[in-house]
């Protein structure tokens, strides 16, 4: 079961992936992480994305499909896979579909208001790094951390004006993947809206697959 995760910022994608990676026994694949492992394994591949990312511009799609397919021939990954931030343009998916087949491209639709709602209510401990939201978990105290009492504070992707130039940018290079998907028949849509477990249920009502 070979997937891709589509959706704006804030929709879910990753915390869903996680869930269905555990359900499903495949592995969860962000672009993310690939660039970090690379980094810290200072591969070839991995410097040149240091210097990339500390200059501060965008890594290519060159050296991101390199890093990809270098993920997706591993041993973990030959049962399945789910990936999430890649492909985000049609030329990175033609690249994928030259690599692996994809079995099904998901795509999590939610209102930009909704996006805007979930992302700038979330606050980030500057001491240990966890998240609390102001409406969906509020910490006991108000701006102070649960567990180690530091100050909390908002991170500049999470403000309104940051987020907006986001999602612009998603629905400029990143929503036509829906539309490509779907005229190859590969595209489901899931209302991002309700919780974990609901969203799980539906995900596994249309992908039944080989679950644990």
């Amino acid at each position: 079961m070979n997937l891709i995760f589509l959706g704006p910022p804030g929709a879910g994608k990753g915390t869903l992936a996680g869930a269905v990676s555990k359900a499903y026994g495949v592995p969860h694949i962000s672009t993310g992480d690939i660039f970090r492992e690379a980094v810290k394994a200072q591969s070839a591949l991995g410097r040149k994305v240091k210097d990339i990312i500390d200059s501060g511009a965008l890594v290519g799609d060159d050296i991101t499909i390199a890093l990809v397919k270098e993920r997706l021939s591993r041993k973990d990954a030959q049962g399945g896979f789910i990936l999430d931030g890649f492909p985000r343009t049609i030329p990175q998916a033609e690249a994928l579909e030259a690599i692996v087949p994809i079995d099904g491209a998901v795509n999590f639709d939610i209102s930009d208001k909704e996006v805007l709602r979930r992302l700038s209510g979330r606050r980030v401990c500057k001491g240990c790094g966890r998240n609390f939201h102001t409406e969906f978990m509020p910490p006991k105290a108000e701006n102070t951390c649960d567990h180690c009492g530091s100050a909390l504070f908002i991170r500049d992707d999470d403000r309104p004006e940051s987020i907006t130039r986001r999602l612009e940018l998603y629905r400029e290079q990143t929503a036509p993947l829906a539309g490509w998907y779907k005229k190859k028949g590969l595209l489901k849509e899931i209302d991002a809206r309700p919780g974990t477990e609901r969203i799980l249920e539906t995900f596994r009502s249309l992908f039944p697959g080989k679950q644990k």
